[in-house]
């Protein structure tokens, strides 16, 4: 028989490229509207790519919930299972961590050991922490059932949870906490959606919870003049457009080879494409600034970086460093 854990989703691949594409464009995007001083009015270009990949991280803890579930029953015990995540995901974290600490991002205000705590050595590596949360306690997840009530219930409680600290500011935990508690419910639902595969397509939902997420991002940002009004992916609206994308992502069924080889890439663009952004930035940004910039940024540290992932996956061993 063959294990479960060696089964191919093609989807998931798919929807896993998907989300590191946002999670570069949602970096290129921001360094933009920085640059011009949050002047979202003046580039309206990078508001829109911005907010409309807002999805990308929420969307990676769904789908790490959907993969735990889809290859747990074939462990043989906890620490195998604790082992087998952790080889994959910690040595990339820590060698990662060490470069943008170090070499990349030297000032500090925090030490190394809590820096590899809270995934601050760079802005895009608090996800693992987080990360790491869940798969200690995906167990449990593994042993509950989900009804159609408590999923409704765990859903109302999290819908409460993001508005609390979108809109009022009052959820003041530390990282990785923090961010394992606003996307509880991605990760269950991708546990969920992994036991019984979603048919459900709601494109119009989509359509309108992306439109909203601008709106929102927008909006609030000239009410508040806080930045993070259109910079936060925690929000309610932000979750509901990140499942309802899901559920179409989900049954467009899309394979093709080439996904599969970037999908599998997709880990180490995740670790190097900050530091492909910084380098591009400085000798691009001063030739070319405008709105719409961010087309040709993106395209040029998401070729740098795709070609870079693949040129050392060629390498034997090293990607098990690197990621």
């Amino acid at each position: 028989m063959t294990p479960k854990d060696k089964i191919y989703n093609p989807t998931i691949d798919f929807i896993r490229l998907i989300s590191i594409l946002a999670v570069i464009m949602i970096h290129t995007s921001t360094k933009t509207l920085a640059a011009s001083g949050n002047n979202l009015a003046g580039f309206p270009i990078s508001l829109v790519l911005n907010q409309l990949s807002r999805f990308a991280v929420p969307l990676f803890f769904l789908i790490s919930g959907f993969v735990l579930e889809l290859n747990y029953s074939f462990q043989p015990n906890y620490f195998s299972y604790l082992k087998k995540r952790f080889n994959r995901i910690l040595i990339p974290y820590l060698f990662w961590s060490l470069i943008y600490y170090f070499i990349v991002y030297t000032y500090h205000s925090e030490n190394i050991f809590k820096v590899l705590v809270d995934g601050t050595a760079s802005y895009q590596l608090y996800f693992i922490p987080s990360l790491i949360i869940f798969y200690l306690i995906f167990p449990l997840f593994h042993r509950l059932k989900y009804s159609k009530l408590i999923l409704i219930f765990l859903g109302i409680i999290q819908i409460i949870i993001l508005s609390l600290d979108y809109y009022f500011h009052l959820i003041n935990l530390p990282y990785p906490i923090s961010v394992a508690l606003f996307n509880y419910f991605a990760f269950i639902l991708g546990v969920v959606y992994s036991r019984n595969p979603p048919k459900l397509k709601y494109f119009v939902l989509t359509i309108l919870a992306a439109a909203y997420v601008v709106y929102e991002g927008y909006n609030r940002f000239y009410q508040t003049g806080n930045y993070l009004s259109f910079y936060s992916q925690w929000r309610p609206s932000v979750l509901i457009y990140t499942v309802s994308l899901f559920l179409v992502f989900y049954n467009q069924k899309i394979n093709h080879p080439l996904i599969q080889i970037l999908s599998k890439l997709s880990f180490f663009v995740f670790f190097i494409h900050i530091i492909i952004l910084e380098f591009t930035w400085s000798f691009v940004s001063r030739f070319y600034f405008f709105s719409g910039f961010d087309l040709l940024f993106f395209s040029l540290v998401t070729v740098i970086s795709f070609s870079l992932a693949y040129l050392v996956h060629h390498i034997p061993k090293l990607s098990q460093l690197t990621g």
